[in-house]
């Protein structure tokens, strides 16, 4: 398996590799310890709204046609991706331009202008992606089940923020956010490919002067209850559903056996809901089951697309098949197959140097440890069926179901007793 190497600049900053001398290309990522639940309720959807900001021009690149100018000259690709705990920016090109990736990706970190005028037409752009994402259910789902489950936390709120907050931001709103999250030790280098000589170096030139400072930490997630349905209502001709229960957090010990019973309700085409709610039934297009952990919450649920018509089925169905799970021994013959679907998977996401770096990148950044895949691989092998039942058993029950729906209803109180076996 690849082996990962940590080394640490003066100012706190960590980089981390992956030399992969028979790759052709190199990612060069930059993920931070910040995102949309290290905002304030006032300043709400700033963490991507400085993503967008940093691809807008620098000092020495004045503006976003120069910045994508270059990175088109090498062929390469950037991008970046907000998420509520982390924030990562990334250039993929030939190896032998990585000094020029590495050097356009600061600069953008390092000295971008936060143009008052660009701020003000960005904000429309992200309203209209505001608008897209409302208007698309599937994805809006997400958003509804977390706020059911957080409430009015950074865990519940929309990454995205809200209009009236998006409106409202001004230059100072991202230099305070900024200026006190974006700090060397929350800051991770990660390169992945083939690397060459001088990285090190090189990452000290651009890099190392950055002055760090403590940051504090985010407030922990607090528990929260506000009944067990939630509706979002929306004329659709589908209507859309999170069931689940809350789960565990990134580093539990039960994490592995947790991955598996998501695997089995949900994990391919042959998974337990699939079949159950697709196969059998033709409730749904779509339909799976995942586990979603953060560094002290989590979230175990099934997600679908279903027949408005037929949304009750479609709900007792799932609920049915977590209850099952909970109440019975899962087969060997199951655990077996759910065991080589998650590590074929997890070993799939190692084949390109970004999808390597990005696991390594998650583990470093969010679990401050270095990253092994070898150890991911004997932590499912070691998971037995007895700790599969367990797990469920310990969280899956009534009580703790939670439902998110959108479509056209306006009563939460008509799902309710679809969740009580």
């Amino acid at each position: 398996m690849p082996v990962f190497e940590r080394n640490v600049l003066d100012n706190g900053l960590r980089v981390l590799t992956a030399d992969l001398p028979y790759a052709q290309s190199v990612s060069v990522l930059i993920t931070l310890a910040a995102g949309s639940r290290y905002e304030t309720a006032e300043s709400s959807g700033i963490a991507h709204f400085s993503e967008h900001m940093f691809f807008k021009g620098t000092e020495r690149r004045p503006s976003a046609r120069d910045i994508a100018g270059e990175i088109d000259a090498i062929g390469g690709e950037f991008n970046a991706f907000t998420g509520k705990e982390s924030t990562t920016y990334y250039v993929k090109c030939a190896a032998e331009s990585r000094d020029v990736a590495l050097d356009v990706l600061v600069d953008m970190l390092r000295h971008s202008r936060f143009d008052a005028e660009e701020i003000e037409r960005e904000k429309g752009v992200i309203v209209e992606e505001m608008n897209m994402y409302f208007d698309t259910p599937r994805d809006l789902i997400g958003g509804v089940y977390e706020q059911l489950l957080y409430g009015d936390q950074p865990l519940g709120r929309d990454i995205i923020g809200t209009k009236e907050t998006v409106r409202g931001a001004t230059r100072e709103t991202f230099l305070d956010y900024l200026g006190r999250w974006y700090k060397p030790s929350r800051m991770v280098l990660g390169v992945a490919g083939r690397i060459g000589d001088g990285l090190l170096e090189k990452a000290q030139e651009l890099l190392g002067d950055l002055p760090d400072e403590p940051t504090g930490e985010p407030e922990p997630v607090a528990p929260y209850a506000n009944g067990r349905v939630r509706v979002f209502e929306k004329a659709s001709d589908q209507a859309h559903v999170c069931l689940g229960v809350h789960s565990l957090p990134l580093d539990d010990p039960d994490r592995y056996a947790l991955s598996l019973l998501a695997t089995a309700l949900g994990g391919g085409m042959s998974s337990r809901l699939f079949t159950e709610v697709r196969e059998r039934r033709g409730l749904a297009y779509y339909v799976h089951g995942v586990n979603h952990s953060y560094t002290d919450a989590g979230t175990l649920y099934a997600q679908a697309g279903v027949d408005i018509a037929r949304i009750d089925d479609a709900v007792a169905t799932i609920a049915g098949e977590l209850r099952k799970i909970a109440a019975e021994p899962i087969p060997t013959d199951e655990l077996e197959k759910a065991r080589s679907f998650a590590k074929g998977r997890f070993v799939l996401q190692l084949e390109t140097p970004q999808g390597l770096m990005m696991f390594g990148l998650r583990r470093e950044v969010l679990e401050k440890r270095l990253p092994d895949p070898s150890e991911v691989l004997a932590g499912l092998d070691a998971v037995t069926g007895e700790d599969v039942s367990r797990v469920a058993r310990e969280l899956i029950a009534d009580d703790r179901f939670r439902l998110a729906v959108i479509g056209p209803f306006d009563d939460p109180a008509r799902f309710e007793t679809l969740l009580d076996g």
